[in-house]
């Protein structure tokens, strides 16, 4: 099998979906705001779980509010649990949702 040898082709980001590193500052951005987090943006780290103690300790309450918040601000529905659960472990997988959302928008 021959290996690919064309150099024409080129992977050129889609200009409507923001930076990856723009979008986690948005999402944490968010989350100091609406839940009032005593933290800045810049102090929580992408990958500091986001419902555990040694993480930013949320609770169910913060839960409900980013829920809302995430898909008022970004489009993204997180009506099953488990699935809340996942994305909302962090910022990356929150990140990440957001863009596959995007993507197959």
């Amino acid at each position: 099998m021959a290996a690919c040898s064309d150099a024409s082709f080129i992977f050129t980001p889609d200009p409507l979906l923001p930076d990856m590193d723009d979008l986690k500052t948005e999402i944490k951005t968010l989350m100091v705001s609406e839940l009032m987090l005593p933290q800045t943006p810049d102090e929580i780290a992408d990958d500091t779980p986001i419902f555990s103690p040694e993480g930013l300790g949320l609770d169910s309450v913060d839960a409900l509010q980013l829920v809302v918040a995430v898909e008022k601000k970004f489009g993204l529905k997180l009506s099953d649990a488990d699935v809340a659960r996942e994305t909302l472990k962090n910022v990356n997988a929150l990140a990440d949702a957001i863009t596959q959302h995007r993507a197959s928008a």
